[in-house]
């Protein structure tokens, strides 16, 4: 489905916007649900990799059902995640595999640390990738170590599943570490629920924990849909304001960095006392060139590098070698699309340049390569030109309301 995306002449500048709990947390809390019943959750993504994640987990506790065969689509999390999980189901042999992208996203790193725990896992396919067998075991070992510089889902799901290790975990990370809000979101929910932990220089402790007491989670909103929201403010006539609920303002989320990094947009963010957020554009922006550092927070980098095309300012980011194994090469995607409106973009393996211009070109149809991201990161766009968003459906990846979200604040959206 292509839809066509524009800007309506009766915008509002003062929205509402509901945003469902944060994927990332919901992930991790679904996993540890499956191996502590007695936690209860409230506010879960309603993202389709949740459900995923969500549907595989349910289909393991089926009795008598020894040998399963999981499909979690395009879910890399639930890839990362799950085959932790079913490495330490005893007597469960599972075959993990997805789709075609899903088949060329490295899984060696993980597998190789969970052999290093004693985990049984096999390729059904091509040497370090899904689909993948997995016989699950008892694993005796708790000491492993993999390169610090992985994606962090890598080193979450050792950790998510550390506490029902018979001796716990220790974990070395070598070099420099990727994405540290996320181990430290990992480690944040695992001590919520009673678990010990410690985190000294490159080295990660967890402490075996067989049961614990009831617990209720509730999560807080996506900061990687709030993402959007900021970007469209940016977009807009000063005076633009959205609340979006519900958002912490201690959070666990490495993407809430897009409170200090979008002042330099002009949006200003305040927390309400009923948890919501508001932000609003209220300055206008000197024409330079804007450098960001998007190690913690890589997620966030499509949506900055198309804010600032949108506005007609020059950015380098910096810190993005993990896009190049997410859904798309999220670099190699993004130089492709936005050089069609005009921009002037250069990328290397883990950096993104684009030179100050006011160009901008109309109605050009934006490709999304099955990438969540990429169809909501341009769609704000649309404030500036009319664009059309191919296969615009994938959003439910992550966030399944977006295009009725945006309708409900003012854009004109029509299939085409």
């Amino acid at each position: 489905m292509n839809l066509k995306v524009q800007k309506s002449k009766a915008e509002s500048q003062k929205s509402k916007v509901e945003i469902t709990g944060s994927k990332s947390e919901t992930n991790r809390l679904l996993l540890l649900q499956a191996l502590y019943s007695n936690i209860s959750l409230e506010n879960t993504s309603n993202s389709d990799d949740s459900e995923v994640m969500a549907d595989a987990l349910q289909k393991s506790k089926i009795k008598n059902q020894k040998s399963l065969i999981i499909d979690v689509h395009h879910a890399g999390t639930a890839m990362r995640f799950l085959t932790a999980f079913f490495a330490i189901q005893e007597d469960k042999e599972v075959i993990l595999t997805g789709s075609s992208r899903m088949k060329e996203r490295p899984i060696k790193i993980l597998v190789e640390a969970l052999q290093q725990l004693g985990a049984e896992i096999t390729y059904e396919e091509n040497e370090g990738f899904p689909p993948i067998k997995i016989k699950g075991k008892k694993l005796r070992q708790s000491k492993v170590s993999l390169p610090a510089n992985v994606s962090s889902q890598y080193i979450s799901a050792l950790l998510l599943i550390a506490p029902k290790l018979e001796n716990g975990l220790e974990l070395i990370l070598e070099g420099e570490i990727t994405s540290i809000p996320y181990i430290k979101m990992t480690l944040a929910l695992l001590n919520e629920i009673g678990v010990e932990t410690s985190f000294v220089k490159n080295v990660i402790k967890i402490n075996q924990k067989s049961e614990i007491v009831n617990h209720q989670s509730t999560i807080e909103s996506d900061w990687s849909s709030a993402s959007y929201w900021y970007s469209i403010v940016a977009l807009s006539e000063i005076g633009t304001q959205i609340t979006l609920s519900s958002y912490k303002k201690e959070s666990l989320q490495g993407d809430s960095a897009l409170v200090e990094i979008y002042k330099s947009f002009g949006v200003e963010t305040v927390f309400n006392s009923n948890n919501s957020i508001t932000i609003s554009k209220n300055s206008n922006l000197k024409l330079e060139t804007l450098n960001f550092e998007l190690n913690n927070c890589p997620d966030i980098a499509q949506t900055i590098a198309v804010t600032s095309f949108g506005l007609g300012i020059g950015c380098h980011l910096t810190g993005l070698h993990t896009l190049k194994i997410k859904e798309t090469d999220r670099l190699e995607a993004l130089k492709t699309e936005i050089s069609k409106l005009g921009a002037n973009i250069s990328v290397t393996t883990d950096s993104l340049t684009i030179q100050q211009s006011n160009n901008l070109n109309s109605n050009i149809a934006i490709a999304t390569y099955q990438d969540h991201r990429m169809a909501m990161a341009f769609a704000p766009l649309a404030l500036k030109t009319p664009l059309i968003i191919q296969d615009a459906e994938v959003v439910s990846k992550s966030y399944p309301a977006f295009w009725e979200d945006l309708q409900n604040i003012g854009f004109l959206i029509e299939k085409e």
